[in-house]
Parts: C-alpha cells; sequence; structure tokens
C-alpha cells in the first residue's frame, strides 16, 4: 500500500531501511549526534578535579573532566601526536594530567600540551595549538552537555524550547531544581534496537494499555493512549486511590519542594532530540540519555533523582525506581521485537502511524530534514 492510499487515519512511518541501514546510521552520527547538544555526563560523577568521563558521541570517543579550577571541559579523546585514544576506561581520576600511553604526550586538565619526550628540543611547537583539541560545554539541569560542531546551536532554541514548547515555559521545569537532586539510582540497559523506536515508543502511548499494567494503573489516562506529549503543559494525572509513583501506588518519598500545586500528583514526559527524556513527578525526576552505538544497538542510561537528604539518609527508593525500571524493560523489550521486522520484505515501504500516534510524523520530519542538510 503506497503512502497515498492509505486511510486519513493512517500516516506512514519511515521505511524499514531507516532502522537497519548502517549507511543510514552513518548520516545520523554525523548529521544528528555530531553536530546537536548531546547530554553526557550526570555533573556530579565529576566530584573533583581530575575526575573524568569517556563517552561515545557519534562516531568520536569524547573525554569529559573537571579542571583544576572546578570547570568541566570536554575534549576529543584522541592524542594530537599520533591519534592514539589518550582514556581507554570509561571513568576515573587522574592527578594532574592525562599522559598518552604510546608516546607518553602529556596533557593538563585545560589540554594544554605539558609534556613529551625530547619536547624542550622543539621550541617551535606550540603547547596550546597541539593541546587537546576542546568541545563546546553547557552544564543544564545538572547534566553536561556537549557540542562537537565547530559553531555549536543555541543552546536555548534547541536544547531549552525542547521544554518550553512541552510545558509551556521553562519556570515549570525549574521548579523541580532538578540540578541540586542526587542520583538514588542508576541503570544503564543494553538495547537491541535502533535509537528511534526508543524515541517513537517514548513519545506516544497506544501501546501502554498492552504492555504497561503497573503504569496505566497509576496513570488511568495512559489506558486511553493518551499522547500526553503533544500536548502543551498536559501532566498525566495520578489515579484517584494512589498515593505515590510507585509500583503498588504505595506513598512515594519526599516531595520536592518547588513543585507547584497544580504539578502535585501529575507526571510530565519531554522528549528532547536527539537522546534525553525527562520524566517529572512530585518527589523524583527520571532522566533517560540514549547512547547510538550502531543501528541495531543502543545503550540507556537511566538516573533516578530524589532530594539529597532522601539519598543521603538511606530511604528505601526500591518501590519508586522499580516502576520505571519495568516501563524500561517492558519498552525495550518491545522496541527489540520490532527491530528484526524492520528489515523485512514486509516493512520495506515502513508502517502506519494511527491518530494518536500522528504527532511521531512531526519526529520523522525533521529526521530527514536534518539527514539531508
Amino acid at each position: 500500500m503506497t503512502t497515498a492510499s492509505l486511510p486519513e487515519s493512517l500516516i506512514a512511518t519511515l521505511p524499514g531501511h531507516y532502522y537497519t541501514h548502517a549507511e543510514v546510521f552513518a548520516i545520523e552520527q554525523e548529521k544528528v549526534f555530531e553536530t546537536m547538544w548531546f547530554c553526557a555526563v550526570r555533573a556530579a560523577d565529576l566530584d573533583k578535579p581530575g575526575a573524568f568521563k569517556t563517552v561515545q558521541v557519534g562516531r568520536e570517543s569524547v573525554l569529559v573532566a573537571r579542571s583544576r579550577s572546578g570547570e568541566v571541559r570536554a575534549f576529543f579523546n584522541v592524542c594530537r601526536h599520533r591519534g592514539a585514544r589518550l582514556c581507554t576506561q570509561e571513568s576515573g581520576e587522574v592527578q594532574r594530567a592525562f599522559q598518552c600511553p604510546y608516546h607518553a604526550w602529556t596533557y593538563d586538565l585545560d589540554g594544554k600540551l605539558v609534556a613529551a619526550p625530547n619536547l624542550t628540543k622543539m621550541p617551535d611547537i606550540d603547547r596550546i595549538d597541539f593541546g587537546l583539541r576542546r568541545i563546546a560545554v553547557r552544564e543544564w539541569l545538572g547534566y553536561v552537555w556537549v557540542c562537537l560542531a565547530d559553531q555549536p546551536p543555541s543552546f536555548d532554541e534547541t536544547v531549552m524550547r525542547e521544554v518550553r514548547d512541552r510545558l509551556g515555559d521553562l519556570e515549570s521545569i525549574a521548579h523541580y531544581d532538578i540540578a541540586e537532586l542526587s542520583v538514588g539510582r542508576r541503570i544503564v540497559y543494553d538495547v537491541k534496537a535502533n535509537w528511534k523506536l526508543i524515541v517513537e515508543n517514548f513519545m506516544e502511548c497506544y501501546h501502554c494499555a498492552t504492555i504497561h499494567p503497573e503504569l496505566t494503573e497509576v496513570l488511568p489516562e495512559f489506558a486511553d493512549g493518551y499522547a500526553a506529549q503533544y500536548y502543551v503543559g498536559h501532566g498525566a494525572e495520578f489515579g484517584a486511590s494512589i498515593e505515590g509513583f510507585t509500583v503498588d501506588g504505595s506513598h512515594g518519598l519526599d516531595r520536592i519542594p518547588g513543585v507547584a500545586e497544580d504539578q502535585d500528583r501529575r507526571y510530565y514526559a519531554i522528549t528532547i532530540k536527539p537522546q534525553v527524556f525527562v520524566n517529572l513527578v512530585p518527589d523524583h525526576v527520571i532522566v533517560h540519555r540514549m547512547f547510538p552505538l550502531a543501528a541495531d544497538h543502543t545503550v540507556v542510561e537511566c538516573d533516578w533523582l530524589y532530594l539529597p537528604e532522601v539519598v543521603a539518609a538511606g530511604k528505601d527508593l526500591s518501590r519508586s525506581v522499580e516502576l520505571f525500571h519495568r516501563v524500561n524493560r517492558q519498552d525495550f523489550d518491545a522496541c527489540e521485537r520490532c527491530q528484526p521486522a524492520m528489515s523485512s520484505r514486509i516493512y520495506r515501504d515502513g508502517g502506519v502511524l494511527v491518530p494518536s500516534e500522528h504527532h511521531i510524523g512531526a519526529f520523522h520530519d525533521w529526521l530527514r530534514t536534518k539527514i539531508a542538510d
């Protein structure tokens, strides 16, 4: 069935090869992940000068570290001498400098070349010019965002705009004071599915009644397939008998003080393209960061954030964490069930979106525009 012959209730998805072809994924790496602001690490994970993390952004390994002055820096994780990977660990701590394990070129925490064998015999080498190549950095919501582009897009008109478009303003998310919350639990999911399947799944609730029994018990409107993210400022309301955003509907943890009365007992979901989901409830915030590694492989790092005193006191987070952990597993299992069929001849021209999913078509239009630029 061609797009032109579809009934008005249905619109076409992307063709199957968008989810399977390495060539498409390579273009996405270049034109999406390497040009946009990418949420890399939780700033608090870099808890002292010399603390670092390495993350994959598009085709590049990126080194994110805290300098001696306390500022966060990001660099391409590539030695300027012969191109060896500077740091091979996912995280760690150095005292004063990063040293290449190949020829011992050494860089300080600001990226300056400070030592190398026989460097004093090469006085014409500019230690700044031959230092680590810096990457643009921005801190927001307690996370470090990086952009590999030579001329990064406006953070306000991209990342912040996504939040404004969803909530109606930035003040609404400021009420949760996300930068000051503490990580109570972090779970990393290895998902054998294309990153776009995960985004599409998060954007709709047509599937909720089928695979999310715990979530629809807490948020009854989701059982009707209500696409909450489509409506500016809308938060799904807790069921009448529900006490908290927990796996059994029992009372949650201490409420975040800044949450407004009209935000209480509501759940807000926000998609920040290309790889972040933010979930807001009165007593905690859940942040997903996707790291697309291949056309059929995505790592998702999920943080559950609570008031610092809740985490410090060792309060029981299990019922709170378990609700969205189940939702995550249910969603990712669904995406993994779809991934093999993306290469089927039946899906060559794609599938269809019903009316409550039509807003996903805007995501597809956005992607087509990005990779065509």
